[in-house]
């Protein structure tokens, strides 16, 4: 019997991947190919940018490996029916009448637009006191407003504004000058009376005509056409999915369907996104809510702390022989805000924040244990803060992200939340863009997709015995974050 198949690709900061899912949620084949990041060096500081063409190589590579591997399974690549893309939220690029980039993409992370952001802050103040949040210069319309100013002529030559999944989808035979519901947060979609804020062109002098269509994550929009499937050996009239950020699509895959469940994102940062039936609002600007499919809202935010301290301080094959020590190296008198780079967003916004270590370690094992109990500590700050601006966080919590990889990390994050984590087998951004493209095709609704694609194949539950000692040293970094004057 024909088995339908579902590809999700992925593509992110460090490359793409690509996976073609059943409708159980099993991945059949998968390919994967790093970028070539040697010439995408920051011209400034704070600046990040990178090459959309590069993306489309990456994607094409591994759309045509995929391929070929379920050729040789008895011609299952016949059996691809749908396909839909992620990437980087905040990410935007410039293109032509024709789909051509013009110059490169200003990446989720680039900061260059502090100016423009306040200055969107004071125009919107009206629609963000609307939505409950405020523009960052990670966002995308900051971005916009910059390229506008700086490179007036490419700006001027642009017909459409895009993000990196409405740009692929487009190489692959989609419309351009469409994206989707999850995208257009950081774009300053009105996703309450669904449309475009007037103050956009009124006040910042953005063409709306060069704003995309905005459609719901999940729709079919389009089929792989001649051109796309000569290039990627996808079956012609393969069905193309709107897209989601990567954060949105990691969501999807952790297993989350249930109001007041969370998915706790853990790789170089930490995000976090849980399911909301009401508009979570923060004066402070430090969450915002993405809209979820079915209707309901994702409030979450993200912190500049993760794994990344991990990679400066320690060497790869180092990690599995600390994680074998890090019982015996809790408790400690070290107190640790592991930021790597100056600023964090989430549990508080101060763009000078640097990260300490209070205390000297005695030993590396020490040292290791500290960073990953300081990361813990601010993934339960997040849900304290979460609670406290009425998020409902009663339910689940579902771990994805590099450091599901590390048992031991995920017993001490349900140890210190005072929480149970459960890890699904496929917890990936690529597998949560396949839900996507299944969603239409064999569910009445994503939540029915993930439910039927989603298993859980690990839980962890918290320990009590030292439940005393995590609450006297989450108040300890909170106090010592106050007194730094970071919150």
């Amino acid at each position: 019997m024909k088995e339908d198949l579902f590809v999700g690709l992925d593509v992110g900061t460090q490359g793409a991947r690509v996976v073609a899912c059943n409708c159980r949620g099993d991945i059949i084949a998968s390919a994967s190919q790093a970028f070539d990041l040697r010439s995408e060096a920051p011209l400034m500081p704070g600046w990040n940018e990178q090459d959309p063409l590069m993306w489309w190589r990456s994607a094409r590579s591994c759309l045509a490996r995929l391929v070929e591997s379920l050729k040789k399974e008895s011609g299952r690549h016949e059996q691809i029916v749908s396909l839909s893309v992620d990437s980087t939220s905040g990410t935007i690029l410039l293109l032509d009448r024709s789909g051509n980039p013009i110059g490169k993409a200003l990446m989720y992370s680039d900061s260059r637009s502090t100016v423009e952001s306040d200055r969107a802050n004071d125009a919107g103040s009206e629609f963000l006191a609307k939505m409950g949040y405020r523009f960052q210069p990670g966002f995308a319309l900051p971005k916009m407003m910059w390229l506008a100013e700086h490179r007036a002529e490419d700006f001027e030559r642009a017909a459409y504004i895009a993000h990196p999944s409405d740009y692929l989808l487009a190489c692959l035979g989609c419309d351009l000058g469409v994206t989707d519901t999850s995208n257009v947060l950081k774009s300053s979609y009105d996703l309450i009376d669904d449309g475009w804020p007037e103050f956009i062109e009124r006040d910042l002098g953005i063409p709306s005509e060069k704003l995309p269509r905005v459609v719901k994550s999940g729709k079919i929009i389009g089929e792989v056409d001649a051109d796309a499937a000569a290039a990627t050996a996808l079956p012609v009239g393969t069905k193309l999915v709107a897209g989601a950020t990567d954060g949105t699509a990691a969501f999807l895959s952790s297993g989350a369907t249930e109001e007041g469940d969370w998915n706790s994102t853990l790789g170089t940062t930490l995000v976090m996104r849980g399911i909301s039936r009401k508009l979570v609002r923060d004066p402070k600007g430090r969450l915002y809510c993405h809209s979820h499919p079915d209707g309901c809202w994702l409030p979450g935010a993200a912190s500049s702390v993760g794994g990344e301290c991990l990679a400066k301080l320690f060497k790869s094959d180092e990690l599995a022989e600390l994680d074998r020590g890090v019982s015996k190296s809790i408790p400690n008198d070290l107190l640790v805000y592991p930021l790597v780079r100056k600023g964090e967003r989430f549990p508080f916004v101060d763009p000078d924040a640097t990260g300490f270590v209070i205390g000297t370690p005695s030993s590396d094992a020490d040292k290791y244990a500290s960073h990953l109990e300081g990361v813990a500590l601010v993934e339960r700050w997040a849900m304290e803060v979460f609670k406290e601006l009425g998020a409902p966080t009663h339910g689940q919590i579902y771990a994805s992200g590099g450091a599901i990889r590390s048992d031991v990390w995920l017993q001490l994050r349900a140890d210190v939340l005072g929480r149970r984590f459960n890890v699904s087998s496929n917890a990936e951004s690529a597998v949560g863009a396949a839900i996507l493209a299944a969603a239409p095709i064999a569910y009445s609704s994503i939540s029915e997709a993930v439910s039927n694609m989603v298993r859980i194949d690990r839980s962890f539950e918290p320990r009590s015995d030292y439940a005393e000692y995590f609450q006297e040293k989450s108040e300890r970094l909170q106090e010592a974050c106050h007194k730094r004057g970071y919150c």
